[in-house]
């Protein structure tokens, strides 16, 4: 691609896959240096001309979230004060994305403060993948491109599982929650594999217990759909539920894999047998070395996704 009027930098999020999204658009990343000052202030010194180019700021808002997402807007800050024509936010994960609804009188819709602190920075397009709740787009005033992990587990499902239609008879697709429902109906239908739904009633914040399951899964192998594994307390209880109805094998599939709190320890002991995620949010840990996760790398699709947004081309395209 023309490497004159781009300029792609990276936070301090997820190193490697800047890398790899560097290397899939062979560009080398911008020169920035982004550190800290003694008490804990972002500090960042763009040490390369942006005067009148389109530069892209990569950073996930994963934890510490407040700290990625202050890099972030300083980044952007940074690029708006050396005249960068262009900024374009590619936020692979979206921090705060559960907040986008007022759920008692008081509460805040902290998805839109955050969409509005990247447009007060100087964001002219915001680039994200899988957002916990697709209408947080219409939060923005600038164009929003989103991106689907569809496209690399569709093809992991179609590999692993199903390589002819034949086998997908004893698969099921299941959304672990009714806010999952469209996105568990849009596999099945390409898999040609079977639908079931989790019925769940939520306690509290990262607390929920499972009620009931809707579709038949005795018998079949089940794969759990959904767009982040937090504390994992509803994917295991949902995996738990499953077996106990005679599923013969479950898997989980998650876009962005937050695993906080006891999140790691309670898919290891769980009955399912593997979890996949993208490394929008980079693992560490007993990830690294348990064989019950496998990592699918997001970067050629943030990487397309960058090239067709600075050549004009469709995105859309990508996910057909």
């Amino acid at each position: 691609m023309p490497t004159s009027d781009i300029k792609v930098f990276a936070g301090s999020s997820n190193p490697s896959l800047a890398e790899q999204v560097s290397a899939h658009l062979e560009l080398p990343l911008g020169r920035a240096q982004i550190g800290r000052f003694s008490d804990g202030e972002v500090m960042v010194d763009i040490d390369e001309s942006v005067r009148g180019l389109h530069c892209f700021v990569l950073q996930s808002t994963c934890p510490p979230a407040n700290d990625h997402l202050m890099e972030l807007l300083v980044v952007i800050d940074a690029l708006k004060r050396a005249s960068a024509g262009e900024i374009t936010a590619v936020i692979p994960y979206y921090g705060y994305g559960r907040q986008d609804r007022k759920v008692a009188p008081r509460a805040p819709i902290t998805a839109k403060l955050v969409a509005d602190l990247l447009e007060a920075a100087g964001a002219t397009r915001v680039i994200s993948m899988d957002m916990h709740a697709g209408q947080i787009q219409g939060f923005f005033n600038v164009p929003f491109d989103h991106l689907y992990a569809r496209p690399l587990f569709l093809n992991h499902i179609k590999d692993n599982f199903c390589p002819t239609a034949a086998d997908a008879e004893d698969l099921v697709v299941v959304s672990p929650d009714a806010g999952g429902v469209e996105t568990a109906r849009a596999y099945a239908k390409r898999l040609h594999a079977g639908l079931a739904i989790i019925d769940k009633r939520r306690t509290g914040p990262n607390v929920a217990e499972v009620m009931n399951i809707i579709g038949d899964v005795d018998g079949k192998r089940a794969i759990i759909l959904d767009d982040m594994i937090d504390t994992a307390g509803t994917l295991t209880q949902a995996a738990g539920a499953l077996k106990q109805q005679g599923a013969v094998g479950i898997w989980a599939y998650a876009s962005h894999a937050v695993f906080s709190g006891p999140a790691v320890e309670r898919l290891i002991n769980s009955e399912i047998k593997e979890i996949v995620v993208t490394d929008s949010i980079p693992l560490a840990g007993e990830t690294e070395v348990s064989n019950k996760f496998k990592v699918l790398s997001c970067a050629p699709l943030v990487g397309e996704a960058i090239k067709r947004v600075h050549s004009g081309d469709s995105i859309s395209t990508l996910f057909y």
